[in-house]
């Protein structure tokens, strides 16, 4: 499987890939351009809340272009298939093994979304599940940054990360995340079916999520700075429900 994305130029393939459920995740559209075409793809797109829709100039459009017949009209699809939630659950079964989800609440840089994609893969968690709006898809550069760890590791895309947590809880999943705030992650059992919430870069877990999780775990942290990378963070976490796992 390659590591590049897929542009789709021209009204009518944008208009049948939109039709067909293909994954994009971004759509350029002309400003200014008015006609029927046009309407019907807009109106399709409402139907992809994941696939963020931005109008540009017709510049950036021959700038993106591979072909030059764009006819006002571009979609970037994702480098690779997004699965469904049932597909991360489903994994876990064949396994004859608990649920174990990491779940990403807006990870803006591809190389974290990468590093963490490949560490969910060595830890043996059956799947990641991200945000569709503010956060970054499956790109190239995430795959490039996952050494392929996306080729055995499902990633479901999500429109809101609370509804999704309260319906793995009602699957039986409890939930964990990393903030400062939490208790120190040893003192707690992070066994059984589990969903690890890891935050945006700056942010962290927004508040709301956070809430909505059973536990907040925070990483003792003995240096000068008070904060550790989003993509380590979560390697360190993971970890730890490797470790209780095994024990």
């Amino acid at each position: 499987m390659g590591y590049s994305e897929f542009m789709i130029e021209g009204r009518n393939a944008v208009l049948e890939a939109l039709r067909s459920g293909k994954s994009i995740d971004r759509l350029y559209v002309f400003d200014g351009a008015h006609d029927n075409a046009l309407g019907s793809i807009l109106k399709e797109v409402k139907k992809h809340p994941e696939c963020k829709l931005t109008f540009v100039k017709k510049e950036k459009l021959d700038e993106l272009s591979e072909t030059g017949k764009h006819q006002g009209v571009a979609a970037v699809c994702a480098a690779y298939e997004y699965c469904e939630i049932e597909d991360i659950l489903r994994k876990a079964e064949e396994k004859g093994e608990p649920p174990f989800v990491i779940i990403l609440d807006g990870i803006e840089d591809p190389h974290n979304l990468g590093a963490i994609i490949r560490t969910a893969n060595l830890a043996g968690a059956h799947g990641v599940i991200i945000r569709f709006d503010r956060a970054v898809g499956l790109t190239a550069t995430v795959a490039k940054a996952s050494a392929g760890a996306l080729n055995y590791t499902p990633v479901a895309k999500v429109t809101n990360i609370n509804d999704t947590i309260k319906k793995l809880k009602d699957r039986g999943l409890w939930f964990v995340c990393a903030d400062m705030d939490g208790e120190t992650m040893y003192k707690l059992n992070l066994k059984g079916p589990i969903g690890l919430v890891i935050g945006n870069e700056g942010k962290g877990v927004s508040p709301l999520v956070k809430k909505n999780c059973d536990f907040v775990a925070s990483i003792p942290m003995k240096g000068d700075i008070d904060s550790l990378n989003a993509s380590v963070a979560a390697g360190v976490m993971a970890f730890e429900i490797v470790r209780q796992r095994l024990s």
